[in-house]
């Protein structure tokens, strides 16, 4: 006949791996829904501050992190972009919006790869912005890499059989502190109509206001 104390301990034991595998599953649980609501919680964030067509920066994201560059930017050279393409409603009305959208991530793309590690950002509708970093403020190089980044717009996009010329018109303009930010943004918002070839720009109210 089996020892009672011998049976009691064996219940014990038992008893004690049920608890012991009962905690484990619940602090599995537990460090799962963390996990899950943690990437929720950085996707909400990505969200906000995010274009969903693009993945770039939105304008809030853009004019926040341009500030923050700016102020631990001592010793740097940076010139705001401002990028706006020309005759872009003409797409959507002519090939649909789908089209129209993929015109703008290719847009983003090429602007992406322009920048490098800098910030570039999609302001809104067909408008994108950026802060780079040069290895000087002299206008011929600033002149050179509007030149050079709308050559890069200007390459073909293909899409299916359907192959599209995009131009975009930029302008730069260099920023040296972060209270210069928005004033800079104007400048380079007027160089980009001149190179638009427009005779009037866009109020600068609104770019200060942005910021």
């Amino acid at each position: 006949m089996p020892d009672p104390l011998t049976v009691a301990s064996g219940i014990s034991a038992v008893g004690a791996l049920v608890s012991a595998w009962q905690l484990h599953r619940r602090t599995l649980r537990a460090e799962a829904e963390i996990a899950h609501l943690q990437a929720e919680l950085t996707a909400e964030r990505h969200a906000a501050s995010h274009d969903p067509l693009t993945g770039l920066p939105n304008r809030r994201a853009f004019y926040r992190l341009a500030a923050t560059l700016l102020t631990d930017a001592e010793g740097k050279h940076l010139v705001a972009v401002v990028l706006d393409l020309d005759d872009f409603k003409q797409i959507n009305d002519s090939y649909g919006h789908a089209v129209g959208d993929h015109v703008l991530i290719s847009v983003a793309e090429r602007l992406a790869a322009f920048a490098g590690e800098n910030l570039v950002a999609r302001l809104g509708g067909d408008e994108f912005a950026g802060l780079l970093a040069g290895p000087t403020l002299d206008r011929r190089w600033i002149d050179h890499s509007a030149r050079r980044l709308s050559e890069m717009m200007a390459a073909p996009i293909q899409l299916g059989t359907l192959t599209l010329r995009v131009t975009a018109s930029v302008g730069l303009a260099p920023v040296t502190c972060p209270k210069q930010l928005a004033e800079a943004l104007c400048q380079a918002d007027a160089e980009m109509y001149r190179a638009k070839g427009l005779t009037g720009t866009r109020s600068a109210r609104q770019l200060v206001a942005d910021y």
